[in-house]
């Protein structure tokens, strides 16, 4: 099969866990063998191993716009526009994000081959994204309805997922398939080195905790920042925390770190750069706990990575959370209740601010039941989401929209 893979990220430019997913997906299924994979992404990449033929689209003119939203927006519709012109054929195309959906749905139209579509997020459920596309932003929820109406199929990374699409695209559940995020738990395995730890000035004999993320309100930073104030004093917080969403919430974030180490006892350590894979296992390695605080996520990616290096995770339990973290076993999941129906903030950001600092506390001071936690979490990830699973899933999944049973 010719398989046409359309995504924003792609490494070496990843910032988020649908990057990582694509990265991992398109190297198992060429693992597999007996297919050409073609991957459009975002960028200047251009290679070709093994099956896998990778072109990065760049955008090298100018041209008119109104704002900073606009131009980001229109910045990726000209990069789909290149993506449609560069492909001579595909016997199924599949797309991540709606960054490519205009690519896809064009292709599938002008190729006549089924499209594929996975979920990695919702945009009407991401309100914060007008910070970024201002205007755009109805544009973007446009596009992804659009791109769902017309794909063949759809993939949710959880049960969550899946209710969310059916509910607010009104897909028939007979066209959505649930196959999750996975990972490799070789590489993402128990891995110590307190000098690396030491060089990014985080004392490798002091319990810390470990926030890895975006700068997004997304991803409930903010909400962590504030409950620092309730964490116990020996404890360091460490916060592997960049890109943020726009120049304002980047502004927002140094003022709130350093009002929470006003209130702290204890060290804040802020990495602000994404850094390399492996000095980010050794982090989840030697962290107490990983926390979560997401207010919106479909699934989690990153709490399986702190999960495969033994690590408990307390998150918030939300979206497709609570399908990857079991409470009380792997981690602990922190109730939260949304404002309303159309806004993910908590309800009362104090309670669960407070909430997530006791779920944190609880754990520090029982050495013993985080390792009980980390050891299970381990075991979990192991048996259940690796990628050569996920990636022949997929594959399953081309076959039935390529092939579908005639009732």
């Amino acid at each position: 099969m010719k398989i046409l893979i359309l995504t924003n990220e792609y490494p070496p430019h990843v910032y988020g866990g649908a990057g990582v997913h694509v990265d991992y997906l398109t190297r198992e299924i060429a693992a597999i063998g007996g297919h050409d994979i073609n991957v459009l992404c975002f960028g200047e990449q251009k290679e070709h191993k093994r099956d896998i033929k990778v072109q990065g689209v760049r955008i090298n003119f100018s041209f008119p716009y109104q704002d900073a939203g606009r131009r980001k927006f229109l910045e990726t519709l000209f990069r789909n526009i290149i993506m449609v012109g560069s492909v001579s054929g595909a016997d199924l195309i599949h797309s991540h994000t709606w960054y490519v959906a205009l690519a896809g749905c064009l292709l599938k139209r002008m190729l006549n081959v089924p499209y594929v579509i996975t979920a990695h997020s919702l945009e009407p459920q991401r309100p914060w994204k007008e910070e970024q596309l201002g205007l755009a932003y109805r544009a973007s929820k446009w596009l992804e309805e659009s791109a769902f109406a017309n794909a063949d199929g759809i993939i949710t990374l959880s049960e969550y997922m899946k209710r969310s699409v059916h509910g607010i695209y009104k897909i028939p559940f007979d066209k959505i398939r649930v196959i999750p995020n996975g990972l490799d738990v070789n590489e993402y395995r128990p891995t110590y080195d307190p000098n690396l730890i030491a060089s990014y000035g985080v004392s490798p004999d002091r319990p810390f905790i470990l926030f890895v993320g975006r700068i997004t309100r997304q991803k409930g930073i903010f909400h962590l920042l504030n409950a620092i104030k309730h964490f116990e004093s020996r404890l360091q917080v460490v916060l592997i925390a960049a890109d943020p969403d726009t120049q304002e919430v980047g502004s927002e974030m140094k003022m709130k770190i350093q009002a929470a180490q006003a209130d702290f006892s204890g060290r804040i350590i802020w990495i602000d750069r994404f850094i390399r894979r492996h000095h980010l296992i050794v982090f989840y390695s030697h962290a107490s706990a990983f926390v979560c605080p997401s207010i919106y996520e479909p699934f989690g990616i990153i709490n399986l990575e702190a999960m495969s290096c033994e690590t408990p995770v307390v998150a918030s339990a939300v979206g497709g959370i609570p399908e990857v973290v079991v409470d009380g076993e792997t981690g602990i999941l922190v109730p939260f209740e949304p404002k309303n129906s159309t806004d993910n903030e908590p309800q009362d950001p104090e309670k669960f601010s407070r909430d997530l600092a006791d779920a944190i506390n609880s754990l520090i001071t029982s050495p013993d039941r985080r390792r009980a936690m980390g050891n299970k979490a381990r075991e979990i990830v192991t048996r259940h989401y690796s990628w050569q699973n996920i990636a022949r899933q997929t594959l399953d999944f081309y076959e039935e929209i390529k092939n579908p049973k005639v009732s």
